[in-house]
């Protein structure tokens, strides 16, 4: 065979040297994860880290973050200030290294901070790079100094502006429409952001103003109880099974935890947990040191106090844990992340040290309150028992070849395909529509599971109740990847599962009982991005030999006002799925290159766990409190 390779030359002049910050503005992903709106809202985090920084070293009181009238942000708080003096090595202000250095700042053993969330030092000079206006002022000294930058680059010279009697940095910034796909702040994103962040640093004043707004909307977040008051803000719309939120901190050395918990009448668990104020959504040594010290402890005091016979297996931690509410926040001097995104803790050390501290202080909580300690073990005795009826239910529903059809459900039109990452599978509402979008689909690739009708509220049941609900044993064993602590991904056989319900109130039920069931019992699902939401139209429109569909209220406008007033239009509006034949739903609904799905994540997971604990559980005040605020955004109600 012939060479028929390009013979190129590689030498030094090949070699790209990005100087300064340009490396932030030729890949700005590895420095903030996206150019999305997450990457947008993570500008102002770096900002108000630097703020929050000078908090935990003492300094800082008051922080004021502002959404300007024209979509910047000012960050202000009342610390020590940026430092102007010039840099001993590069003879340039402080103030103008931290703006224009990467992995600058006094976060590296420098002594500047002991404890801080910025652990790359990439913060603000990474905003200034991904800005296209930013100014730093600085009250320092008695006086007022300012500096401007534009794109990685400084602009003008520290100057002083004025005098003054305070100390502290004001820090403004304006995205760069050349980066990211869109520069508009959620005002919601930063509010639940900025009150976490007041949580977990009691005492630390934070507003948040919007002056997009007439007249500007103001949050103010203030909490001396700490994430005491944290875990009561969770558990607002469940009960508590018992009056007293346990909290205790512990500190040594280098490190310090504080934990507060709260036993509640779910069925699930909800564990936050923090370190360096940063949310470690993916665990880490604290974690797993908190969970096995719980889990000893109430076996150990449930087997000291008889509560627990001699012949009674252990408690499992999933028993333990089962209606918990807790807060786990360590602050460490060198925390050891897993990557920039810093979503999983590393130091070998915390565990130990958490363990021992969740061990005698919820040991001593339980012996000064034994009737409280007696609520929540025969809660977690009750979980127990309830976790063996659903084994012998959960035997039932497992798959046991994927070659074995006859362990499939009976209504499961399958697909031929066997490489999951091709294959999908449509949860369809009724078995009208379930029988067109089985005549109408690819029957190589897409799979169709009918329900009738709604399924179990799973908020309001334990797993043996649930694994004995059909429709939900049905779509069980046909993804195949069983559920709860037996969820394997590698056995799911869909790759999309998409959720197809009618466009009325009812279909967004039905949506919201299949989606808390996944968020409940099988999240992986969500956090790995297999869970779809399919948009059939609302409307049908006819002109002479052309057809119309339009998805939306304003999208049927638009169209009427194309076609034009005058024109002799058939309109037709679609109450459910069961109105569209076959061929319909395939090229509205189900058709690769003309559907539209709505892909189901999680931002956040306190708000998730929120939500779902609002708008499916037993307390009715705060699900009408919430219709009452949201009515006003309803668009489509069926009467």
């Amino acid at each position: 065979m012939p060479d028929t390779k390009v013979k190129r030359e590689y030498n030094a002049e090949q070699i790209q040297v990005l100087e300064g910050l340009e490396p932030v503005r030729k890949r700005p992903g590895m420095y903030i994860g996206t150019t999305g709106i997450d990457g947008l809202h993570h500008l102002v985090y770096e900002i108000v880290d630097n703020s929050v920084d000078e908090a935990l070293a003492g300094f800082c009181k008051n922080i004021t973050v502002t959404i300007t009238a024209e979509n910047g942000i000012i960050v202000e708080d009342d610390g020590r200030g940026m430092p102007v003096d010039k840099h001993p090595k590069l003879g340039i202000p402080a103030v103008e290294v931290i703006h224009t250095v990467l992995h600058a700042g006094g976060k590296f053993g420098g002594g500047g901070y002991k404890v801080s969330g910025g652990l790359h030092g990439v913060g603000a000079s990474v905003v200034n790079a991904l800005s296209s206006e930013m100014y730093v002022q600085v009250r320092r000294n008695g006086k007022v100094y300012q500096q401007t930058y534009s794109r990685g680059k400084t602009t003008s010279p520290l100057e002083v502006i004025g005098n003054c009697d305070t100390t502290g940095t004001r820090t403004f910034f304006q995205p760069d429409e050349e980066i990211f796909d869109d520069t508009v702040f959620h005002l919601s994103t930063l509010e639940r952001s900025l009150r976490e962040t007041a949580f977990l640093n009691k005492g630390i004043h934070i507003i948040l103003r919007d002056e997009r707004v007439e007249p500007a909307k103001e949050y103010d977040f203030k909490y001396d109880g700490g994430i005491r008051q944290f875990v009561e803000y969770q558990n607002r719309s469940k009960e508590a099974i018992h009056p007293d939120v346990v909290y205790f901190e512990a500190s040594k050395e280098d490190y310090e935890c504080e934990i507060a918990l709260q036993y509640t009448d779910s069925y699930s668990e909800l564990i936050l947990s923090y370190a360096n104020n940063i949310s470690t959504t993916e665990g880490g040594t604290h974690l797993v040191g908190f969970k096995t010290a719980m889990t000893r402890v109430v076996n150990d005091y449930a087997r000291k106090n008889k509560l627990l016979k001699e012949n009674e297996d252990s408690l499992s931690g999933e028993d333990v844990r089962e209606g918990l509410t807790a807060i786990i926040s360590v602050k460490l001097t060198e925390p050891q992340f897993e990557g920039q995104t810093k979503t999983k803790l590393g130091n070998s050390e915390i565990r130990g040290f958490v363990d021992a501290a969740t061990m005698e202080n919820v040991m001593r909580f339980f012996e000064e309150n034994p009737q409280q300690a007696r609520i929540i073990i025969e809660k977690s005795m009750r979980a127990a028992r309830a976790r063996e009826a659903a084994r012998k239910a959960r035997d039932l529903t497992r798959r046991k070849s994927a070659l074995d059809s006859m362990t499939l459900p009976g209504k499961l039109a399958d697909c031929s395909e066997r490489d999951p990452s091709l294959c999908e599978i449509f949860i369809v509402e009724g078995d009208s529509a379930g029988g067109s979008a089985k005549s109408g689909r690819d029957r190589k690739r897409q799979a169709i599971l009918p329900l009738r009708g709604k399924i179990l509220n799973v908020e309001k049941a334990r797993l043996d109740k649930i694994l004995n609900s059909d429709e939900i044993k049905n779509m069980i064993t046909a993804f195949g990847c069983g559920i709860g602590s037996e969820f394997n991904e590698e056995k799911l056989r869909y790759h999309k599962i998409v959720i197809m319900t009618d466009a009325d109130v009812d279909g967004a039920h039905i949506c919201t009982l299949m989606l808390t069931f996944f968020y409940r019992y099988m999240r992986p699902l969500i956090e790995k991005g297999y869970v779809y939401i399919a948009q059939p139209p609302l409307y049908k429109v006819e002109k002479g030999r052309n057809k119309y569909y339009t998805y939306s209220e304003q999208e049927q406008i638009e169209l009427l006002k194309t076609l034009g007033s005058d024109s002799k239009l058939d309109i037709q509006r679609y109450k459910g799925l069961g109105e569209m034949d076959a061929h319909q739903l395939w090229e509205t609904t189900m058709d690769y290159n003309t559907r539209t799905l709505i892909k189901v994540d999680i931002e956040d997971v306190a708000l998730a766990d929120e939500t779902f604990s609002m708008l499916m559980g037993e307390k009715v005040p705060p699900r009408r409190k919430f219709i009452e605020e949201n009515a006003k955004y309803v668009q489509n109600l069926d009467i």
